[in-house]
């Protein structure tokens, strides 16, 4: 193993709460983090998938996918079911049947709200084990704002401060950067602000990618 770098690797992710994907590359880039040994410093950035979903959407799961991708419904619940038989391979338990498809642009303001108190990788962790695992509502505020106490924020706070707007400009501004870099799916990763990997690769690609940046570090 090569030798881990001085100062943490920087990894921007750019995700969206109610990609599927994105908690399945989460465990494997977690895990791949893990196996490699080397320090990492996680950003999450925002990526809406939907951006035209309604906060309440009136339809299941399988209705929206079989809308959104053009397929039939049989289609669609086939994907469903492949994608929650890999994300039980990496220990998360998807629950379909409850699922509230939403709008996520309130969800992703309160990663931003976490991020500014250092808090960011709880607050991810808990938005996408209530939309996947819990049957949580990740669009509403007044459920956010129960959600951020649950990690130790100020409920009120946090729903002042999306009720206000107050992050509204920083989720755009992630989005636009996304588009800069000519990410149109996600999970998408920057290793050091010059590799990027796309989609949930396996745990093992993510480790490979850190110890090559380790070892070009150790080269430079």
């Amino acid at each position: 193993m090569s030798e881990s770098p001085a100062a943490p690797i920087k990894v921007d992710v750019w995700s969206d709460v109610q990609c599927p994907w994105c908690y399945i590359g989460k465990r494997r880039f977690e895990n791949g983090v893990a196996a490699s040994g080397v320090p990492v410093e996680i950003e999450y950035h925002s990526f809406e998938l939907a951006p035209d979903t309604p906060v309440d959407y009136d339809g299941t799961p399988v209705q929206y996918l079989s809308e959104r991708k053009g397929v039939s419904p049989d289609q669609a619940a086939q994907m469903v079911e492949r994608v929650t038989t890999l994300a039980a391979a990496e220990g998360l338990d998807y629950d379909y049947d409850h699922i509230h498809q939403t709008n996520t642009i309130k969800a992703h303001e309160l990663l931003h709200y976490a991020k500014e108190r250092g808090r960011q990788q709880e607050m991810k962790e808990a938005l996408l084990k209530a939309y996947f695992v819990d049957g949580g509502h990740v669009g509403r505020i007044a459920d956010l704002g129960d959600l951020a106490a649950t990690v130790g924020f100020d409920r009120d706070d946090v729903i002042r401060a999306l009720e206000a707007g107050e992050y509204t400009a920083a989720v755009k501004a992630d989005v636009a950067q996304a588009a800069a870099y000519g990410i149109q799916g996600v999970p998408f990763y920057v290793f050091d602000g010059k590799y990027g990997v796309s989609g949930a690769q396996e745990s093992a690609t993510f480790a490979q990618v850190l110890q090559q940046v380790v070892s070009e570090r150790a080269n430079a």
